[in-house]
């Protein structure tokens, strides 16, 4: 039997000695390649912190003690070892286990982590409660993978260094997050890994010291002297600057490094901040080279690393490639990401136009608000950002965009289902906090072709800001040979239907499969198609429906977060003789697994949309 296979927990691991552990980690990241390889799921950031996180493991009860997340896609390996090892080959599948860290599925992950930069502030506020409460357990925070790129990172740390709470920060630096980290913070940070020595030879010296009698006493007598000297000789970090106890940068792969030195941090009863450096990939050389591909990777091959995944366009390829084009025509234009310049298709325009493509860091709120400035001064800015993150920019979309009126395109990326990331990534919100913002034009392409048709009428036409709200992937290659890009926002296949499927997007598809179903069993089925979701088009919609017409609208939102209550109280007065009902994903969180499953799931598939419409049918005759 493995070493692994052993380990259930917290129990198991502390009875390993250094040779064990040592194996441990070799078996964790065979396990973890040969597994993920046939769910896909984030490799390269779960190879990074093998040695960290069996340490922290080792160290605290994780049953007992919180170890809050940030990000959570470097939880596999906590997942492993706190007693979920068997359950690994349902990773990120349709009723199986998360890929981030979720309590209800274990008592051990002590906070859903699915978006960056809140740990710190989630664990002080568990740090007070446990002082409050007057309980006994360990807070760690694990910010890291890029987390400390956000502002609210900097919140958080301002508040628990000062707030005298037993807390450890643990920093995993890796010098990346999905791509290589910007900004001031990574620049101080590689400052800081140039100390490493330093830290080495503190660590031989307390060894030697402790083996010879009265030696804690000369050991405390020169720690004094010093960390005097330190801050004399060596520029203080913005962690002791701030009040933290600084330890570090430490090898992130030292596992018996780590778990002495988090016993030390965990031991001194005070806000401590350990600084790891860590590499991304470590272990595997596919994800080492190739570290942003194995950020977050579909199936690929175990021994080769290939991807194994369908070529084709997606929709990022098609926004990036327009955004090219269109930069070589219009000098004013610029692109602003927020850490993902290759997620949202933007490495090209990287390439061919440097100057004019701002990364910024996991940092929306930034992000927007920079935008605002470049526009006020006569840019035009292109924000592209993930639906279920440009969430976290609400306030700036309206305040500093649409207040002022500003030529700002939002390229809203991954709207609705993603799929296997789930419910901390679906992109189901955007359409209802969008369409709240007075003056933004929301748009929605079912095809490559519609989506840089509105890309460029949004940069060259317009002098307001627009949204564009598209689904991660391709668009199946079907809608650009039947839908043009109509100029009221509407297309229609079938105006004179007694049943009228009204929607938009990615599940045009859907509602073309419904029809025909419907057609079959005798049920006149059209197609009502929405290019424009804000202002919505309600006039035009309402031209487009039969006398009496059974209109179903269909959405890959959750409940209230569309259009169909605006819709219905709108043919309310225009077309009061309407029935109007509406499909969506429901009032709670939308699970993880693959669209298929979760359309059959939430009753957003052809035959499931078929199989409503049938049975409204059947009441209402």
């Amino acid at each position: 039997m493995s070493i692994l296979e052993k380990i259930h927990g917290h129990k198991d691991l502390v009875t390993l000695n250094a040779a064990e552990r040592s194996q441990l980690c070799q078996e964790l990241r065979r396990f973890l390649i040969s597994t993920v390889s046939k769910t896909g799921g984030h490799v390269a950031s779960n190879l990074g912190v093998v040695e960290l996180t069996v340490a922290i493991e080792t160290v605290f009860d994780t049953g007992k003690d919180r170890l809050v997340f940030d990000v959570g896609h470097q939880s596999y390996i906590h997942k492993m070892l706190t007693d979920r090892r068997a359950d690994f080959h349902t990773l990120r599948q349709f009723g199986g286990m998360a890929g981030f860290p979720k309590p209800s599925e274990s008592n051990t992950d002590a906070f859903v982590a699915g978006h960056a930069s809140s740990s710190v502030s989630i664990a002080l506020g568990m740090a007070r409660a446990r002082t409050l409460r007057k309980e006994d357990y360990s807070v760690v925070a694990l910010l890291g993978d890029g987390a400390a790129t956000g502002g609210i990172a900097y919140e958080g740390l301002n508040d628990a260094a000062v707030s005298k709470e037993p807390i450890v920060i643990v920093l995993n630096d890796n010098t990346m997050s999905i791509d290589r980290n910007v900004g001031g913070m990574a620049s101080h940070l590689r400052q800081l890994r140039t100390k490493e020595k330093y830290l080495g030879m503190k660590h031989f010296s307390k060894t030697v010291l402790s083996h010879i009698p009265g030696g804690q006493v000369i050991y405390r007598f020169l720690s004094t002297i010093k960390n005097k000297l330190r801050l004399m000789l060596l520029p203080a970090t913005i962690f002791d600057s701030m009040g933290f106890v600084y330890l570090g940068p430490v090898d992130g792969h030292d596992t018996e490094n780590l778990i002495m030195l988090l016993n030390v941090a965990k031991s001194m009863q005070r806000p401590v901040v350990l600084h790891v450096v860590t590499q991304k990939g470590k272990g595997y050389a596919p994800a080492q080279e190739h570290p942003k591909l194995f950020h977050g990777i579909g199936r690929f091959d175990f021994q080769t690393g290939e991807p194994i995944k369908n070529s084709g366009q997606t929709y990022s390829e098609a926004f990036g490639s327009a955004m090219v084009d269109l930069a070589g025509k219009h000098d004013h234009l610029c692109a602003i990401t927020a850490a993902m310049p290759g997620g949202t298709g933007l490495l090209e325009f990287k390439k061919t136009y440097p100057d004019r493509l701002f990364d910024v860091g996991i940092a929306e709120e930034h992000a927007v608000s920079m935008a605002g400035g470049l526009a006020k001064q006569g840019m035009i800015p292109v924000v592209a950002i993930y639906s279920t993150f440009l969430q976290r920019a609400y306030d700036m979309i309206i305040q500093d965009i649409c207040m002022l009126h500003l030529h700002v395109v939002f390229a809203v990326d991954r709207a609705g289902l993603v799929g296997e990331d789930g419910e901390t990534h679906h992109g189901i919100y955007d359409v209802g906090f969008l369409r709240h913002a007075p003056g933004l034009t929301v748009l929605c392409p079912a095809s490559y072709l519609e989506l840089q048709q509105m890309l460029r009428w949004a940069v060259e036409e317009q002098d307001g800001p627009v949204a564009i709200r598209y689904p991660r992937g391709s668009d199946n290659g079907s809608a650009e040979a039947q839908w043009g890009l109509a100029e009221d926002g509407v297309t229609c296949c079938g105006s004179d239907a007694e049943v009228s499927l009204v929607t938009y997007g990615s599940l045009l598809s859907n509602a073309e499969e419904a029809a025909e179903i419907l057609r079959n069993h005798g049920i006149d089925a059209g197609i009502v198609r929405l290019l424009k979701l804000a202002p919505l088009p309600i006039e035009s919609i309402a031209k487009q429906l039969a006398t009496g017409a059974t209109v179903v609208v269909l959405e890959e939102t959750g409940a209230n977060c569309g259009i169909c209550q605006e819709l219905s109280f709108g043919l309310r007065h225009l077309r009061p003789d309407c029935k109007v009902y509406g499909i969506d994903l429901g009032d709670q969180y939308v699970t993880h697994g693959s669209i298929q499953n979760l359309y059959e799931h939430y009753g957003l598939s052809g035959h499931k949309i078929a199989e409503f419409v049938m049975e409204v049918h059947r009441v209402e005759n």
